[in-house]
């Protein structure tokens, strides 16, 4: 009998979870019709020349992340989540992209960055080189560097610029500019003594070398600009935020120093001064807010550092200035340092506020002439389950105790990383933790100091003129190259009318004259 009434009760509690409208069928019938209908505009294709290119990359962000993201913007506006949308999930174009690295199954952030934004896939560990190079070995650099789109986009005449959320010489941004056989020589302090003799640059000096003009960067990564023990700006007392160069250069002055004189050059390391600017008045921007990375966005302080949205909407102020257009390159880069280090609350949070970046850049750009592609670099081993009811909150406990430890176990998971605990010779009981705070470091099924990367396939989100060609199943190096043909950039201007590269609006030419023949066919 108890046994029944327990039943009884759990399905009235689950039929509750159902909202009112869902118990209806034509709901369900209106929602996919409306659906049907949208789908069936996107028969007629958006063929103009984009004059502005974004890229948002959620580093780490698989699948697994983006619908647990979803879920949890839903539950901070307050519905059950399940149904909630992100600024991404509403793009019409969505592609799978192949993230294996050219000597690794499962990839790091370096190779796989080479691959979207400089067409060519590459060894784990190396920036803006090909496979001919051996991750740390200098001498195997010199003639296999390769250019990124952020430079055939400048070579174009378009205004530049890099956001990101983790050091601006990390692994994603660097690969923009940088050719580098080490993705951590950060600054010549992380470089050996023999790279250093062959002539190889570390990463933030590349940063002001190579390509001098980029109009805005935006991030952390202070303490690589400095001369070996400068005091930081911010944390003056703190021995771990003090300046890491050995050549004695401070590369604020460097930057400085490129800059015409007849152009306003900004350095600004706080996010007062940022929003401060008059920045119909600012031709260079360069604002480093950490000495590192930049805080997690639920422990960011609001007074010192900028958010990534309001990073992203100073950016395109100072870049749409450019008539011939932009090209930015946007990083939510700590959604991946939470999940390493086994804090999901902090990588979805990071991921969210990711989402608002990207719903700000579309309210500032038009679909007629921005192509806005949102992708991951790889995934993290996270994952979600044990059967819980609609609307669990995204970080609670599975509705059951495991049926072999008979313990309480909390839905979200990693496969392996720092959560492996044992208590007295058992699996911890999360009962007695709290596994809501943002620090807490969930269960993990084999011990590892940081959690790894996942090698499965992540999504590609796009919109904007040429979009449709993201489509299907790609290897990830096909990213740039699509961005590049909707903006006649690069090495694909062949099928551009004289000029085309620098309309704002327009069909391009191979597909305008397709239409027309297909017209007079039609009439005649």
């Amino acid at each position: 009998m108890r046994a029944l009434l327990l039943i009884l009760l759990a399905e009235v509690c689950l039929a509750s979870l159902v909202p009112e409208k869902e118990k209806n069928p034509q709901y369900w019938r209106n929602q996919a019709q409306q659906t049907l209908k949208t789908a069936l505009k996107l028969q007629q294709l958006n063929t103009n020349v984009a004059k502005n290119i974004i890229l948002f990359l959620g580093d780490g962000m698989g699948v697994s992340t983006v619908t647990a993201a979803r879920i949890l913007k839903g539950q901070l506006q307050n519905m059950k989540g399940e149904e909630s949308l992100l600024e991404m999930d509403k793009f019409p174009y969505v592609a799978l992209s192949k993230t294996y690295n050219t000597n690794a199954q499962v990839p790091d952030s370096a190779g796989t960055a080479t691959a979207y934004l400089c067409g060519v896939k590459a060894n784990e560990g190396t920036v803006g080189v090909s496979a001919a190079v051996t991750r740390a070995q200098c001498n195997t650099t010199a003639g296999n560097e390769v250019t990124s789109i952020l430079k055939w986009a400048k070579e174009a005449g378009k205004s530049v610029g890099i956001v990101t959320t983790t050091r601006v010489n990390h692994a994603t941004p660097s690969a923009a500019y940088a050719h580098s056989a080490n993705r951590d020589w950060y600054s010549d302090n992380e470089m050996p003594p023999e790279a250093i003799q062959q002539g190889c640059k570390d990463i933030a000096q590349q940063l002001f070398d190579n390509i001098p003009d980029i109009e805005v960067i935006m991030g952390g990564g202070r303490k690589y600009m400095f001369p070996k023990n400068t005091s930081d700006v911010e944390y003056q007392n703190d021995d771990k935020y003090r300046g890491t160069r050995l050549d004695g250069k401070n590369l604020i002055d460097v930057w400085r120093d490129k800059k015409p004189k007849d152009k306003n050059s900004q350095y600004v390391w706080n996010r007062n001064d940022l929003l401060s600017l008059k920045l119909m008045e600012v031709d260079f921007l360069l604002g480093l807010f950490e000495p590192i990375d930049m805080m997690y966005e639920l422990d960011r302080n609001v007074l010192t550092d900028p958010s990534l949205t309001e990073m992203v909407q100073v950016a395109i102020k100072v870049l749409q200035r450019n008539p011939r257009g932009f090209f930015l390159l946007v990083e939510g880069g700590r959604i991946d340092h939470g999940h390493h280090e086994g804090k999901a609350k902090q990588a979805l949070y990071e991921a969210v506020e990711m989402d608002r970046a990207i719903g700000k850049a579309g309210d500032m750009t038009s679909l007629e002439d921005t192509l806005t592609v949102v992708t991951a670099d790889h995934s993290h081993v996270f994952t979600f389950g044990g059967y819980t009811p609609r609307g669990n909150p995204i970080f609670g406990l599975a509705p059951m105790h495991s049926d072999v430890d008979k313990m309480p176990f909390t839905s979200i998971l990693y496969g392996n990383g720092p959560g492996y605990k044992i208590v007295a010779g058992e699996r911890e009981n999360v009962s007695a933790v709290d596994f809501a705070h943002a620090n807490y470091q969930a269960q993990s099924a084999v011990p590892l100091r940081q959690e790894t990367h996942g090698g499965e396939d992540v999504a590609i989100f796009a919109k904007g003129p040429m979009a449709h060609l993201l489509h299907g199943v790609h290897e990830q190096n096909y990213i740039p190259h699509v961005m590049a043909y909707a903006a006649c950039i690069g090495q694909n201007t062949d099928h551009c009318s004289s000029g085309a590269q620098h309309s704002a609006v327009g069909p391009l030419p191979f597909l305008s004259t397709l239409t027309s023949v297909l017209l007079l066919k039609f009439l005649f």
